[in-house]
């Protein structure tokens, strides 16, 4: 019996069910969608990168070496992966599954990682840097001018955008810095 569920048109897998797949030898195709310098840090074993800002559902499905099961789609916890497969749904191809809870859940359920160079998540850069920007802001704004106090207002505002549309614009600016573009290191597919 399936654990796989069936959530808002995507369905998804725990890590285990996915890895006692490729053990009893299926092929299985596990892209991760994080930034480049978080699969550096951390990345389930068979999983290959490809990042969600450059993903092209169509290409991603011509490079496929099976199409005996699904593709599955991993992240840092599943949020990323989610989109990632209704990026593919949107396009036409309906044979995707997200790995639920993803990278965390994966390496929790003491599956196989690659560890690389530690790095600071994307969730925690944005965290620094609009509370950096709302700090400069405020304090701009007591000394130099009330017009800085703009500042704190509009890192407010992105934030509550990126709550109420799940699409935060710092953490896609902070994506294509240098330090989150550190190489691009390459997974082993889970083919046999």
């Amino acid at each position: 019996m399936s654990t796989t569920t069936q959530t808002t048109a995507v369905r998804t897998i725990r890590p285990q069910e996915l890895f006692e797949k490729h053990a009893a030898g299926r092929p299985v195709e596990l892209i991760d969608v994080r930034t480049p310098a978080e699969f550096r840090e951390v990345h389930a074993s068979c999983a290959r990168l490809v990042p969600l800002d450059e993903l092209d559902p169509a290409a991603v499905m011509a490079q496929r070496t099976s199409t005996e099961e699904p593709l599955y789609l991993i992240c840092r916890s599943g949020n990323r992966a989610q989109k990632a497969c209704e990026k593919f749904l949107a396009a036409g191809f309906t044979d995707v599954v997200n790995v639920e809870g993803g990278t965390l859940a994966w390496e929790a359920a003491g599956l196989p990682v690659v560890r690389g160079k530690k790095t600071i998540s994307l969730e925690r850069q944005v965290r620094i840097a609009a509370g950096a920007l709302v700090l400069l802001g405020s304090v701009l704004g007591g000394l130099v001018s009330p017009w800085w106090c703009l500042l704190s207002g509009f890192v407010g505002a992105g934030l509550i955008f990126a709550g109420v549309t799940d699409t935060c614009g710092m953490a896609m600016l902070l994506a294509r810095m240098p330090w989150n573009q550190a190489g691009r290191p390459e997974g082993v597919s889970c083919t046999r």
